[in-house]
């Protein structure tokens, strides 16, 4: 492949451009380089805001001053003033309502932070890798950008109604006063009616309980949600009430995968395999009579007195264990056998695993953020199970799935 040659700049523009400035100035931060960027940039964009007023016929609409906007580059922060227009309709291309990083600025940094290496970890492989020496301060700089983009897509709108959520949390270790302590990280991922998952929040919290999680729910509400059919939680107490309180008609069905690892959680490592398969004859019994009934045969099996706990822990879920039954063995197998969740909290917890613990609650949200944003980019179809999954959810919620589709 030939390669592309570089710009060609005269010795004559570059004597004027240097004229009184001394060389090794002009590359730092604030020195000509960042000039130059800064000069070009509110160049472009005030190009930008004639085409767009153009665009409209300048009927009605005209310039309205400028507005300050700092952004990130590689060699640091620039300031720019950004043309606004009088009916608040220009949103820049070189640089979007919402975005913080220059154009062309070195994602590795963020790539790097989203696999979970720590700010210092970062700056010393930069220079290890690439000879470039930057401070922990400027990769912070540049990570924290990361907190608009979370701010922006906390408060997006989501879709009027999501036939599919999974909540879901994971515990992470957050220094916190001088103490690191756990908090609960707590995810929920909607599958659309055709079958494609979007993620529609992230919450930390270190107190989890009723107004915890109805506060969750009123902030889907307030951005679209109008409507859950099948929402599946992890038996975390008071959830279920809270969607109820907000999504009414929704169903609310226990992880089973959840409910199952919980379960293991009580046994030796040695009779795992043995007590798992014991356990299949509850779930996958053909309705609530047979199920409880495993139930009941596990409880006085050997391995239901040698693990009394898992006994207990399935009957004090159960009224939410129940839903699974009714439905066709299709929707059961999207809920436990191809639980989009737990694929996504396995890429969460290797992160989290890379870091040990946070030095505070916003550098565990971007780096959470920042792996969900990967993730979510490499979704491009439903699961297998969807399009039968699909059919049976039109017979079950009929014209509440209906109105999901059109």
């Amino acid at each position: 492949m030939a390669r592309r040659k570089a710009p060609y700049i005269s010795d004559e523009l570059l004597d004027q451009l240097l004229s009184g400035t001394d060389a090794a100035a002009a590359l730092q931060q604030g020195g000509l380089l960042d000039g130059l960027k800064k000069a070009l940039a509110e160049r472009a964009l005030n190009a930008e805001m004639d085409h767009h007023l153009a665009g409209d016929g300048g009927v009605g609409n005209s310039r309205n001053g400028y507005g300050r906007k700092t952004v990130l580059t590689d060699s640091g922060r620039i300031a720019l003033e950004v043309p606004r227009d009088r009916q608040g309709s220009f949103d820049p291309q070189l640089i979007a309502k919402y975005q913080r990083r220059f154009p062309g600025f070195d994602e590795k940094i963020v790539s790097m932070y989203a696999r979970g290496l720590s700010t210092r970890e970062i700056a010393g492989h930069v220079l290890e890798i690439y000879g470039v020496e930057v401070s922990a301060d400027l990769v912070s700089a540049v990570t924290d950008a990361v907190l608009d983009e979370i701010a922006t897509w906390q408060a997006r709108p989501l879709e009027p109604i999501y036939p599919l959520v999974f909540f879901d949390a994971l515990r992470v270790k957050i220094r916190d006063e001088g103490l690191v302590r756990n908090k609960a990280v707590h995810i929920a991922l909607g599958v659309r009616a055709d079958g494609t998952k979007e993620i529609l929040g992230l919450w930390l919290e270190q107190n989890e309980g009723a107004k915890f999680w109805l506060r969750v729910m009123n902030e889907l509400r307030n951005r679209g949600v109008e409507d859950v059919l099948l929402a599946v939680v992890d038996g975390l107490k008071g959830f279920p009430d809270a969607i109820r309180a907000v999504f009414p008609e929704a169903v609310v069905q226990t992880c089973i995968v959840h409910l199952l690892r919980n379960s293991l959680d009580f046994v030796a490592w040695k009779d795992r395999r043995a007590v798992a398969a014991a356990l299949k004859e509850i779930y996958r019994a053909v309705d609530p009579a047979a199920a409880e009934a495993a139930l009941t045969a596990f409880e006085a099996s050997a391995w239901g007195r040698k693990y009394a706990a898992i006994g207990q822990s399935w009957r004090r879920a159960w009224p939410e264990v129940v839903p699974f039954y009714a439905f066709p063995v299709d929707v059961r197998r999207l809920l436990y056998t191809t639980n989009a969740i737990e694929a996504l909290n396995a890429k969460l917890r290797s992160a989290v695993r890379a870091r040990g613990h946070f030095p505070t609650d916003e550098a565990a949200l971007k780096l959470l953020y920042l792996v969900l944003h990967r993730a979510e980019k490499a979704w491009t179809m439903p699961a297998r199970e969807w399009v039968m999954a699909k059919a049976q959810f039109a017979v079950l919620f009929g014209e509440r799935f209906t109105r999901a589709m059109a």
